[in-house]
């Protein structure tokens, strides 16, 4: 009798602690799946649950709601964005005498001004100019006058020479100051964009879309590109304008451009929109384009900035509200009002699992229903060891 109490004894040791850890054989028998799940509930929630019950952790890059829990740098690349391929003569230099065409409105106000107004009261002073000197030369040559006049003041000439001077500069500067209010007296903005200047390279910011930044630099020629490396096409831009990262802002919105620069004096400067500000170091300057035209622009830094001055293109590609908001979700940014999308967890985090979060596993094939989870049983009073769950009681087991 004592042999047989021993032998029962020894066998109640031997089954002990993998009762006590909550696991299961490998590959159990049948009628052993049903009581499995059972034991393998009774982790307490907590930071090593999911390490104490592999049965219940979620599926590798899955929450226990199956939304993907991958790191972002595993997760599926964003679509990648079609640019649009410039205009010939539109928004670049061609050759042409005069201004470029204008997009916006006061570039088309300036433009105006200077086609109609200006260039038309120079050619009329020029021509009354001219004409004062060929009257001049003709009346009062020697062969028709071979005495000279002795007359050294003339005072209705003296008033015109003094009031049409004077009438002249109003007639400029009342459209000028016109302009001028509407160029620094901006709508309110829908978009506001950040504009760094670097030696030599730009940089934009987009506080409205999340505040992620875009790094602009000139793209070399297929001859002057390393192996393996991005160089300028027909459908970049002209040689010299064309960039890797374009400044895309969305059509028919009024945009605040902010300007500064991190090192030395730079200049941001448009001339498809009548845009030139300067970007100095600790000054935010400010300017403001609306342009209705969809299209590709280009300009460059027009302020000597260094060796590589002449290598700091600008392109700006104007696209349609809803081809804006494509642009911004392949940079990871959002659209005002929208709501942001969830981060993703990180894969190297602690796994927090809940015992309200953790799922059965679905039973085999013929075997018997699975119990819903219960609640996690209280760990007994020596257990106090962190890094073990649902472990064996401390005290010796008694036979």
């Amino acid at each position: 009798m004592t042999l047989k109490f021993g032998l029962i004894a020894l066998a109640a040791v031997g089954m002990t602690p993998l009762a006590a850890q909550g696991q299961t054989p490998a590959n159990p028998a049948p009628q052993e799946q049903a009581a499995a799940p059972a034991a393998t509930t009774a982790a307490p929630a907590g930071p090593n649950a999911a390490a104490a019950n592999p049965s219940a952790t979620p599926a590798a890059g899955t929450d226990a709601t199956g939304v993907s829990a991958v790191a972002p740098g595993a997760a599926p690349a964003a679509p990648a964005f079609d640019h649009a391929a410039p205009t010939p003569g539109i928004g670049m230099p061609d050759g042409r005498m005069g201004l470029q065409e204008q997009f916006t409105p006061v570039g088309r106000e300036a433009s105006a001004f200077h086609n109609n107004w200006l260039l038309a009261l120079c050619a009329a002073m020029s021509l009354l100019v001219l004409a004062l000197l060929l009257w001049t030369m003709i009346k009062y040559r020697r062969s028709a006058h071979p005495t000279p006049s002795r007359t050294s003041h003339n005072t209705v000439v003296e008033v015109i020479w003094t009031l049409v001077p004077v009438l002249v500069l109003v007639a400029i500067a009342v459209p000028s100051i016109r302009l001028i209010r509407h160029q620094y007296s901006p709508p309110p903005a829908d978009l506001t964009v950040k504009v760094i200047g670097n030696q030599w390279y730009w940089s934009y910011q987009y506080p409205d879309n999340g505040g992620f930044e875009i790094v602009s630099n000139m793209l070399k020629e297929k001859a002057d590109a390393a192996a393996g490396t991005r160089f300028r096409t027909d459908a970049d831009g002209p040689r010299l304008l064309a960039v890797d990262e374009r400044l895309v802002i969305p059509a028919g919105a009024v945009v605040k451009f902010i300007v500064t620069s991190n090192d030395v004096i730079h200049s941001f400067a448009m001339p498809a929109f009548w845009t030139k500000t300067d970007a100095n170091p600790g000054i935010l300057n400010e300017t403001w384009v609306k342009v209705d035209k969809p299209g590709v622009y280009f300009g460059q830094c027009s302020e000597l900035c260094g060796a590589r001055h002449a290598f700091m293109p600008i392109a700006i590609e104007v696209v349609t509200p809803e081809r804006f908001a494509q642009w911004v979700a392949t940079k990871g940014g959002t659209m005002p009002g929208a709501t942001p999308a969830v981060a993703p967890a990180d894969s190297t985090a602690a796994t927090q699992v809940s015992p309200a979060a953790v799922s059965a596993p679905a039973p085999a094939a013929g075997a018997a229903p699975v119990a819903p989870p219960t609640a996690a049983t209280p760990a007994a009073p020596g257990n106090t060891t962190p890094g073990v769950a649902n472990r064996a009681p401390d005290s010796p087991t008694k036979l």
